[in-house]
């Protein structure tokens, strides 16, 4: 069994076909069949299921493939021993975050170890635990529920965030509730405040992110509960006006997170300390 042959069965699960695993790790389409062809051979049992032009994991290709990527991470984990934070890292971020707290964060990152190749992606339209489960991502910065809590995952809450209502500044707006339909955490908290406050609500509108949701608020199109973070310049400049909302009522919360069997190797280790100290002077 070589390393190899292993890198293109994972890839060929993360790709969803032979000719875009050739294409991504530089082999003729011939070498990958021939790859797995030998590591099938190897385990007297067949991987895939070829149906048409889609690869279906059998039975057997599903319990093995958490062997196959713990050997591949083993291997990685022995080439960084004891060695200066470099190679890939790839961190998955809520939107919001993005926006708004991260920049400064990747950038002393990056000015300190320039060795890394660093990697961002958006965790809107991402299954965050299958994510990190399968590698896709090493770590998360991710806003959700306070008490947030995932079998699989290490979580470390990093703030508990403060929200505010955003309004129109004219009076007579629409009585609409506007959500991000990307995270249902912010919804919860949303309904929950109406309820308590019994807030005259006549419809209500989902978006893809708080951006589009901040610019529809400042035209009158509805209300929204969003973290005060988020929102901090245009409550300043009187974009639209916000309501702080009392901390006896449930919030979200930021939170750093990785899958609980991860190795924390030095580019990981040192991202997460420069997160936390950063995080410890956030309002």
């Amino acid at each position: 069994m070589e390393l190899r042959q292993l890198i293109t069965f994972k890839t060929i699960v993360e790709k969803g076909s032979f000719n875009r695993t050739a294409q991504h790790l530089g082999y003729s389409q011939s070498s990958i069949t021939t790859h797995i062809k030998e590591l099938e051979k190897e385990l007297d049992n067949p991987l895939f299921d070829r149906l048409g032009k889609k690869v279906v994991l059998t039975h057997f290709g599903k319990q093995f493939y958490p062997y196959a990527t713990q050997i591949i991470e083993l291997y990685n984990q022995s080439l960084n021993i004891d060695k200066e934070p470099q190679g890939q890292l790839t961190i998955g971020i809520s939107e919001s975050l993005t926006i708004c707290r991260i920049p400064l964060i990747l950038l002393e990152f990056k000015q300190r170890y320039p060795k890394v190749n660093l990697h961002v992606k958006s965790l809107e339209n991402y299954d965050v635990t299958k994510s990190l489960q399968s590698g896709d991502i090493d770590l998360a910065l991710i806003l959700e529920k306070e008490d947030w809590i995932k079998e699989d995952l290490f979580i470390k809450e990093l703030i508990r965030e403060k929200m505010v209502l955003i309004s129109p500044n004219e009076k007579d707006f629409s009585r609409t509730a506007l959500y991000s339909d990307l995270r249902c955490s912010y919804k919860s908290v949303f309904d929950e405040y109406i309820k308590l406050n019994q807030l005259d609500i006549e419809a209500s509108l989902e978006f893809q992110s708080i951006e589009a949701i901040k610019h529809c608020v400042k035209h009158g199109l509805g209300i929204s509960l969003v973290p005060l973070f988020s929102v901090k310049e245009e409550l300043k400049n009187g974009v639209f006006k916000g309501e702080k909302v009392s901390n006896k009522q449930s919030s979200i919360s930021t939170y750093m997170t990785h899958h609980k069997d991860k190795w924390i190797s030095p580019s990981i280790k040192c991202m997460m300390e420069i997160v936390q100290e950063h995080a410890s002077h956030w309002e």
